[in-house]
């Protein structure tokens, strides 16, 4: 008898931890954003706190925003994603086609153009897309900063420019500026195709969308001037490397680095408190001085030896902000237009 009651009381014990046991395998948040040093920070700035704060498991699944975007269109109706860490143009097409849920309770001091329409996404941190230079080799070269888009035309650069191809926010952008300075933009990239294809091409040693093999081609000597953006450049001189960013005077580009809760039937509710976590104070500050992000965040104080690089004040004010509407319905004839005639 005494036996008996003894299963009985472990069978009860066992039932009553099954439901907590499943319920801690599905207390799995999926996080998909950028990889290289946003990863790093991500992993070792937010994921641990937050794990402790909600008793989740955060699982993150690094990849560049197409790849992203790929991801939740391939997912259509059994979305695995939680939450989506985008550039801003892909996250309009995201928002587009119903991915991204409502964020309620945003802070009340976010700029406007952190914003997006219902508050079905919203920006974590603003980039600007320019010129990155080795200090270094210029100096023994005696070579001037560049200061120009133009500058991506000159022939002593030749087999030394690295660029993204434009299934990347940066090289897009580049794109869209050199048509902006000679007669098109957005409705009309001609003049910015043209350009590349006859005189930036001879200098390209590659089009290169990951951030590792940018830094490594810099690294290795081989590479000395690239177009990329304030964070990733912040996050290279970081370690020490001889870089620095340039504004290019005809305007650098706005990107905006967004993120969104994936809507989904019974979709977890830490989704949007994961995406809330990026807007603290502390996080913001943090995403300022590993990754040189301009701050979302109207009140936030920011130290002066940390504002150096990122587009903050009139250096943000005087950004371009790319006419993202027109670019996603010709991003796709672009990209094989690109492919076809530029990076062959």
């Amino acid at each position: 008898m005494k036996t008996l009651r003894l299963l009985t009381a472990v069978s009860i014990a066992a039932l009553i931890a099954a439901p907590s046991v499943a319920s801690a395998q599905q207390k799995t948040l999926y996080v998909a954003g950028y990889g290289g040093s946003f990863e790093k920070t991500i992993r070792d700035e937010v994921i641990p706190a937050f794990e402790k704060e909600n008793g989740v498991k955060v699982e993150y699944v690094a990849g560049n925003s197409t790849d992203t975007l790929a991801k939740l269109q391939a997912q259509k109706g059994n979305q695995q994603i939680d939450v989506a860490i985008v550039d801003d143009g892909p996250m309009y097409q995201a928002i587009q086609l119903g991915f991204c849920g409502k964020l309620e309770g945003l802070p009340a001091d976010l700029y406007d153009t952190a914003r997006f329409k219902d508050d079905r996404a919203v920006a974590i941190g603003i980039v600007a897309t320019g010129l990155m230079y080795n200090t270094k080799v210029f100096a023994e070269k005696g070579w001037a900063p560049p200061t120009s888009w133009n500058d991506l035309k000159d022939t002593k650069y030749a087999k030394q420019l690295v660029i993204p191809p434009i299934n990347n926010t940066y090289g897009l952008e580049a794109l869209v500026m050199l048509s902006k300075m000679n007669g098109g933009g957005e409705t009309n990239v001609d003049s910015g195709f043209k350009i590349f294809k006859e005189q930036i091409n001879p200098n390209v040693l590659a089009y290169e969308p990951s951030p590792g093999k940018m830094t490594e081609l810099f690294q290795s000597g081989q590479a000395v001037i690239a177009v990329w953006g304030t964070g990733r450049v912040q996050s290279f001189a970081n370690t020490g490397f001889p870089v620095d960013f340039v504004y290019p005077k005809e305007g650098a580009a706005t990107l905006l680095t967004t993120a969104c809760p994936i809507t989904k039937p019974n979709a977890s509710p830490l989704a949007s408190s994961f995406v809330k976590m990026l807007l603290e104070p502390k996080i913001q500050l943090v995403m300022l001085k590993d990754y040189g992000y301009g701050p979302v965040l109207k009140s936030l104080v920011i130290p002066p030896e940390l504002g150096k690089m990122a587009p903050i004040g009139e250096r943000a004010a005087k950004l371009y902000n790319p006419d993202w509407t027109v670019i996603n319905e010709k991003r796709e004839e672009w990209t094989k237009r690109w492919n076809r005639e530029v990076e062959r």
